[in-house]
């Protein structure tokens, strides 16, 4: 696991013992990036669901403004930190150790809004539904803004009021929805 481009390129990324993370492949994360590629630069970039923290410090390392990673493991948190630390991206990083369906109550509150949302649930969970709904009635997100999800290649797919599917990129076990908010 590395980090792929940007100013921290080619930093070996600490990995989790055990398997309780399972994290994104860098095939997966490449294609992520190339698609998004366009939008990163100065954005401010939500990791949900975050295990290492890979995919916010490679939008941080490609130049989004800031990143927020959410993970409810602790040791998972303290790894994200220890990875953000690495790749000395930690003034743009903030790390918060929680469920996420509370954070985004907390963040939505705070007044805080992200041109980029990524979320990967345990593949166990269905929990794009509802993390959806959280973003788009929690003041969360902006017009145009992107939400990309990670989930099983044989999960459902759901119509989510207000974000609007545009690509669909499969892999034998994994699938990645982009969408984009639209607050009409």
């Amino acid at each position: 696991m590395r980090v792929i481009a940007g100013r921290a390129r080619g930093t070996v990324l600490f990995a989790p013992a055990g398997d309780y993370i399972r994290p994104t492949a860098d095939r997966i994360k490449e294609d992520l990036f190339n698609i998004i590629a366009p939008y990163v630069v100065g954005a401010r970039f939500l990791d949900l669901f975050a295990g290492t923290g890979q995919i916010g410090i490679e939008a941080l390392s490609r130049g989004a403004e800031n990143a927020v990673f959410v993970e409810r493991e602790r040791g998972a948190a303290d790894l994200i930190r220890k990875n953000i630390a690495k790749c000395k991206l930690d003034a743009a990083g903030d790390v918060i150790c929680g469920e996420v369906a509370l954070t985004l109550q907390k963040l939505g509150n705070s007044g805080q809004a992200f041109d980029i949302v990524y979320l990967d649930p345990p593949y166990d969970m269905d929990e794009l539904a509802g993390v959806a709904k959280a973003l788009t009635e929690g003041g969360l997100l902006c017009d145009g803004s992107l939400v990309i999800a990670e989930q099983p290649s044989n999960a459902q797919n759901h119509d989510i009021p207000k974000l609007q599917a545009y690509k669909l990129k499969e892999y034998s076990t994994t699938k990645l929805t982009f969408m984009k908010y639209i607050s009409k």
